[in-house]
């Protein structure tokens, strides 16, 4: 594949991606989506999630792993063996960007903590994910479903007379890659402008302070320790699924001109005039009183009844879905989820990148790779000499298995000659 087929802003940039399971991945995903060469560096027994199944696809792949690793070439290196080592090192000495997320200080015994990666590479970006950061919580196992605990989320999660719930989905991993992605992004934008590179220290506690927003921020700032409420909101009403004929529908009243809207709808404006549910403080303050009048005239239509007449006048709402019926609703709006990465026979169904781009629109020419798919290519790439003088090679590097060019970053020594 050549550059011109590779399109994307961030093409020419090479990623080496140290990053297993979700958040590394994650980020390192959503960059290769928009062009940039990201090289896999996996373990010979390759990424955890190859093996988190159910779910499956028909021939037996993790749909885990294929959900964040499309636009990816792979390599297995055992960092224990001297060759393998050696390797790793010089993809590191080569790359615009590292991304790692062993647990702090995991890789330094390699040389390939931030330390050891910036004495070859200067200019170097390195980032580094864990689950609480490199000082006091270094020692601690970076799992998502600790920071839902640790964090407080899940003290807010779940009925209010039942036990605290994990959020769908891990959460703080994808809102951790996100945030990663973000500082690669702003780093990048830094070096072109002075040309330092700098080490990025992301970690799944952080972007949870972070991600939690409100109920952080009601602590930080009020003084508040929140606490669970089901589906209600602490500071609106009516926030929540309610009741109808023949299910639950999410109405959502942000302010008191929806409110009237929906009472106008159910056909009781007299409770917009009434004066305890007026102005939202009331609402949320009298919800109790509130929740059965609205249910009680949402029962005499259907859930689908009420989304298209509330929708009609202004008034936020919508259905519960099950995942297909969201995806399927996504279809019908014209967002097209679904896309192709790869082609012919290996083109595997992923969901979109979620940003829309009116110049640079992402792209999908891989599959998520096979454990080691590229590594005789990617081998011999790093094993390449440069056979021009000192003073050639910053034009004259190799060009990298997806047919880009890296910058050669400043100041490095000519490649290592690793030898099986």
């Amino acid at each position: 594949m050549t550059e011109a087929e590779r399109p994307g802003p961030l093409s020419g940039l090479l990623v080496a991606d140290f990053s297993r399971v979700l958040a590394g991945p994650y980020c390192t995903m959503l960059l290769a989506d928009l062009g940039a060469d990201v090289i896999k560096v996996e373990s010979p027994g390759g990424d955890d999630t190859r093996s988190w199944m159910p779910p499956v696809t028909e021939d037996g792949v993790s749909t885990y792993f294929l959900a964040i690793n499309r636009n990816k070439r792979s390599v297995a290196l055992d960092l224990k063996d001297a060759a393998d080592l050696a390797l790793a090192t010089e993809l590191a000495r080569r790359a615009d960007v590292f991304v790692q997320n062993f647990k702090p200080g995991g890789l330094k015994r390699f040389g390939l903590d931030y330390d050891g990666v910036s004495a070859l590479n200067p200019s170097v970006i390195y980032a580094s994910i864990s689950g609480f950061g490199s000082g006091g919580g270094g020692h601690l196992p970076g799992y998502d479903l600790m920071v839902q605990a640790m964090s407080g989320l899940m003290s807010l999660t779940g009925d209010p007379a039942g036990p605290p719930y994990r959020a769908g989905i891990s959460a703080f991993d994808v809102i951790a890659g996100l945030h990663t992605a973000i500082g690669i992004l702003a780093a990048l934008n830094h070096r072109q402008r002075t040309g330092e590179g700098q080490h990025l220290d992301a970690s799944l506690l952080a972007s949870a302070m972070s991600g939690m927003v409100n109920q952080t921020s009601a602590y930080a700032a009020g003084g508040v320790v929140p606490f669970r409420m089901g589906n209600s909101h602490p500071s609106l009403f009516p926030y929540e699924p309610l009741p109808t004929g023949d299910g639950e529908l999410i109405v959502t009243a942000g302010n008191d001109v929806q409110f009237r809207k929906l009472c106008e709808v159910l056909g009781a404006p007299e409770l917009a005039e009434d004066p305890r549910f007026a102005r939202n403080a009331g609402r949320t303050a009298n919800r109790d009183i509130l929740k059965p009048l609205l249910a009680e005239k949402l029962s005499a239509r259907s859930a689908a009844e009420w989304f298209d007449e509330l929708i009609a006048v202004g008034v936020p709402c919508g259905p519960i879905n099950t995942v297909d019926k969201g995806i399927a609703f996504a279809e019908k709006i014209g967002l097209e989820p679904i896309v192709s990465a790869g082609t012919g026979d290996k083109a595997r169904p992923t969901m979109r990148h979620p940003v829309t781009y009116s110049k640079t629109p992402p792209s999908y020419p891989l599959a998520p790779p096979e454990l080691d798919e590229h590594g005789d290519d990617i081998r011999g790439w790093l094993k390449a000499r440069w056979q021009e003088p000192p003073s050639h090679r910053a034009s004259s590097q190799p060009v990298s298995p997806g047919g880009t060019t890296p910058r050669a970053p400043r100041g490095q020594q000519p490649p290592l000659d690793a030898k099986e």
